[in-house]
Parts: structure tokens; sequence; C-alpha cells
């Protein structure tokens, strides 16, 4: 096993033991594009997740590579279609909302994973929504691991942008909320004790994407 099939079987390790390792242990930046359809809903999240540079030697290693020549997308096919199958458990670590309902996604589609010449690691997957939403309420979006094992962060610039999208759509991104005193806390000692923060701790470093449409 290698890439994320081997990091969530770390998460159901540490999430049956009841004691996971210091938080977070791999990070993730990511940029997303919404896909509108010809009625002016949002059909798709198309994500790209960049994990950081020792996680994607971790991920890649053993692979047969040429010198100074980064992998192919088809020699990292099998690892992105494991990928999909593993966070398939795991709602994909990505959750969305419309008119303050949750909404669901269908299986990913287009998926593949990019080496850098940096040799980080990029996976690309599209997660179609079960039913298209409109944006007129207000769209949410957020991608987090509750344990907070994986730090997902969206990139600074150009985090999300709108693909097909009626005139006079925006989107805003908010950054997370500072710790309360005591998360805070919660979360400094889990890197001395070798305890995770708890199971719900992730939510609450989680960027918020806010998509509205007239």
């Amino acid at each position: 096993m290698r890439g994320l099939r081997l990091l969530i079987a770390s998460i159901c390790l540490t999430a049956t033991t009841g004691a996971a390792m210091a938080h977070p242990h791999v990070w993730v930046k990511i940029r997303s594009v919404l896909l509108f359809d010809a009625s002016g809903k949002i059909a798709a999240v198309r994500h790209a997740w960049t994990f950081d540079d020792l996680y994607s030697a971790f991920a890649t290693q053993g692979i047969e590579r040429k010198p100074d020549t980064p992998l192919t997308s088809e020699q990292l096919a099998p690892i992105a279609a494991q990928n999909m199958e593993d966070l398939r458990e795991y709602a994909y670590f990505t959750s969305a909302r419309a008119g303050g309902q949750k909404l669901g996604f269908e299986a990913p589609v287009d998926f593949s994973a990019e080496e850098h010449p940096d040799k980080t690691l990029t996976l690309h997957f599209t997660l179609p929504l079960t039913s298209a939403a409109s944006a007129g309420k207000a769209f949410a979006l957020q991608v987090y691991d509750p344990s907070y094992f994986v730090d997902f962060e969206f990139e600074a610039t150009d985090p999300v942008t709108l693909k097909s999208a009626p005139d006079g759509c925006s989107v805003n991104y908010f950054k997370p909320k500072p710790l309360v005193e005591a998360d805070a806390k919660k979360l400094s000692e889990s890197f001395f004790s070798g305890l995770s923060p708890g199971t719900d701790f992730g939510i609450k470093l989680a960027g918020r994407v806010i998509v509205g449409c007239p």
C-alpha cells in the first residue's frame, strides 16, 4: 500500500486505539473549482490537493523513476485510483451545504495524480454533487479532517474559482477564527503528549468558502 491508503490506515488505527500521535502528520494545500451546470447551479467540486514534501516522498517511494524526471500520470494512476477508493469512507474530507442543508456527493470522477519538479504530489479529482445546488441562498464548502491528523489549508492565492457561473456570482474565502484559549492549550498539549486533540477538532481549524449568486 502507498499514498493516502496508508494515511487512511493510520487514521483508522488511531481512531480505534484512541491515542493518535501528535497532530497533524500530513499537510495539504488545496485549490478547488466549483463547476456550474447549464441551469446555473453548482454541480461539482474539482479538487487539487498538494501534499507536503515529506509525505509526497513517502507516498511515491518504491516507484521506479528516471533521475531528475517527475513521475508520469500513468505511473501514478494506481495511487490515484486507490486513494479514491479509500477516501470514500471519509466523504473525501469535503463538506458542502446550500441554504443550511448538508449536501451529498457521488463517486469521484476525472481523478489523477501529478508529481511536480520539486517532487511534491498533487491529487486531482472531481466530486459531483448528488443533486445540483443553487447558490442563491449561499453555498458553503469546507475541507477538513475531523481528527486533525491531516492539516488541510486553502492556498493563499486563488484558493477557489468558479467555472461557468452565472453573472453576478461571487466567492469568498474565510480563514478559521483563532482558537479560544482552552482549544489552543489542548492543541499544544497534543503535540507533547502524543494524544489527539479530539475527534472533532479539525473543523475548528477549517476555513470556509462561501459562494453567492443572484
